[in-house]
């Protein structure tokens, strides 16, 4: 198990599972502290800009999100009533790519990246391979005909057999269908992004 590749490390960094797959749960439980040969050499406490700055890179990495979509995100999410990070939050949520990812069709959100890139999924009975695609309420999500008898995709159903995918939306995985139910509230969110830090980022920047 590479403890010191780039993702087990932007793990370690942040101290949390970045990317879903177990395998770094198992790295943060061998390795809890960051880069470095012992826990002494992880260096001072952070600034809180460098704590804002620490948490809005957290949340791309989990996204799997550049910072021009980023701030893109955030600069759109100021102009739509509400508290700009509970929007923030949802838009991240209603990502095409995560919504796969949250349905159990994907072992991670960079897979579901990959699916949406090559065209696997239709949105209303139209291909879709923008994964940063918004999906909106009442649509429905759908495996294209052919990719349903991909091979890729049997043992990923099968290790989510007993998957809960979240109350916002209706999956029915032998028929690959997501129905987007509502909108996913703040608390589907990650919660281990404080998006509250990564507005206060943004607003100072």
């Amino acid at each position: 198990m590479k403890y010191n590749g780039p993702k087990a490390k932007k793990c370690r960094r942040q101290g949390v599972n970045l990317y879903g797959t177990d395998k770094y749960d198992k790295i943060l439980q061998r390795k809890p502290h960051g880069p470095g040969k012992t826990p002494r050499d992880q260096g001072g406490r952070l600034s809180e800009f460098g704590q804002q700055l620490k948490e809005k890179q957290k949340a791309r990495d989990m996204y799997g999100i550049s910072e021009r979509q980023f701030l893109g995100m955030y600069m759109r999410a100021t102009k739509i009533a509400g508290q700009t990070g509970d929007v923030l939050k949802q838009m991240l949520e209603r990502r095409l790519d995560n919504v796969i990812y949250r349905a159990g069709f994907a072992m991670t959100r960079t897979q579901s990246r990959q699916f949406v890139g090559h065209g696997h999924f239709l949105v209303d009975g139209v291909r879709v391979t923008i994964p940063s695609f918004q999906v909106k309420q009442e649509q429905i999500v759908t495996a294209r005909g052919k990719s349903k008898n991909s091979p890729v995709f049997a043992p990923i159903l099968a290790a989510h057999e007993k998957y809960l995918p979240p109350a916002w939306m209706t999956v029915d995985p032998k028929a690959m269908r997501i129905e987007i139910r509502a909108m996913p509230p703040p608390e589907a969110a990650e919660q281990a992004v404080d998006m509250r830090q990564i507005v206060e980022f943004y607003s100072r920047t």
